[in-house]
């Protein structure tokens, strides 16, 4: 009877406890540790309960993960049966993947041969991983293929943190493609759900960009955010023989190649914003010709600064294209000259390349 009621009291209390034998072997788990390791082996070692990547066959074993910090303090309470507390660091599975976490376990003797590990900031750890949750959902929202109303595209995105506020899309309408860049003011958590409205938002049925441009604008209005939030916005639709593009706030240009070179298409437009009533959206045309690379980019590619503080800027971006024969060709040549000319992102990185 006295059992069960530990059992019904530990698995009421918040922190995460796990109770191990001097093998090792897990013997008891409580409900707040199970749901912080939801893939991990309850009958397990100490390795299989917290669902680890390693050899949990060899955990607390010679010949185990070498420098385990887990297993060792287990180890090294039961050695000097004294208090150990660390920190974690460990490659773990969650879902259908595997990420690395942190976090910090206090190990105590209980006696009987057991110890009892608590991990004092189980918070942290949830977050960590509501936080991995929503960037697979993020991840979902990115453009699915490589073709859209028969041109080829590639595109680059990389957050500067685990949550991003950039939003690449690729759509068709009626068999005409449509692409998008769109950038969110602030960084992590907010900016990766103020870019998830703009995705569901943004009016795919509209028919030319400055309308869809002038819909979102409206429908972001409604939400009486505060003037520290706005979105810049990019939007073409790539018609048979001509270019159609409209701009709210995207200081970054168009760009094509063509015959004579590179030409920065220039038109703006208030962001999308609560900043002035009624602002007006305009369309603006372009023709090109078959072989041409069209790119939208967002100010994390011409911003992205060097360890001299030098920008990559606009320069570097029109260098890339110039050399660059494809649509993939320039994605791939922008991420190289972007890891090699950049020491640290600072901002999240898009860009969007069409084959025309």
């Amino acid at each position: 009877m006295t059992e069960k009621y530990l059992r019904r009291i530990l698995d009421n209390v918040k922190c995460a406890v796990v109770v191990v034998d001097e093998n090792l072997k897990a013997v008891y788990a409580n409900r707040a540790f199970g749901t912080l390791f939801p893939k991990g082996d309850l009958n397990g070692n100490i390795g299989a309960v917290t669902a680890c990547t390693g050899d949990t066959e060899l955990c607390g074993v010679e010949g185990g993960c070498k420098g385990c910090a887990l297993a060792s303090a287990f180890e090294d309470a039961f050695l000097s049966q004294k208090e150990v507390a660390r920190r974690i660091f460990q490659r773990v599975k969650v879902d259908d993947s595997v990420r690395e976490i942190s976090y910090s376990i206090t190990v105590t003797p209980i006696g009987g041969g057991y110890c009892m590990g608590a991990i004092d900031n189980a918070i942290e750890l949830e977050i960590a991983r509501e936080l991995q949750s929503a960037k697979n959902i993020q991840q979902r929202l990115l453009p699915a293929g490589k073709w859209a109303g028969g041109k080829k595209y590639s595109y680059m995105y990389i957050p500067c943190r685990e949550i991003g506020g950039d939003l690449p899309d690729v759509y068709t309408q009626e068999g005409t493609p449509f692409g998008v860049v769109a950038d969110v003011s602030g960084k992590g958590i907010s900016a990766g759900m103020l870019s998830a409205f703009v995705k569901a938002a943004y009016d795919k049925d509209a028919p030319s960009p400055a309308l869809a441009l002038k819909n979102l604008n409206s429908k972001f209005t409604q939400l009486n955010l505060d003037e520290r939030n706005y979105v810049t916005v990019a939007a073409v639709r790539i018609d048979p023989e001509h270019i159609t593009y409209s701009m709210a706030g995207h200081n970054v240009p168009i760009l094509l190649k063509t015959d004579s070179g590179v030409t920065r298409i220039m038109l703006n437009s208030p962001p999308i914003s609560n900043w002035f009533e009624n602002p007006a959206y305009f369309d603006d045309t372009i023709p090109y010709k078959k072989g041409d690379i069209l790119v939208l980019l967002t100010d994390g590619v011409t911003e992205c600064k060097n360890g001299q503080g030098e920008m990559f800027g606009v320069e570097g971006a029109i260098k890339t294209l110039s050399y660059s024969k494809t649509a993939d060709d320039f994605i791939k040549n922008l991420e190289k000259n972007l890891n090699s000319f950049c020491d640290n992102l600072n901002d999240d990185i898009t860009a969007i390349a069409f084959d025309l």
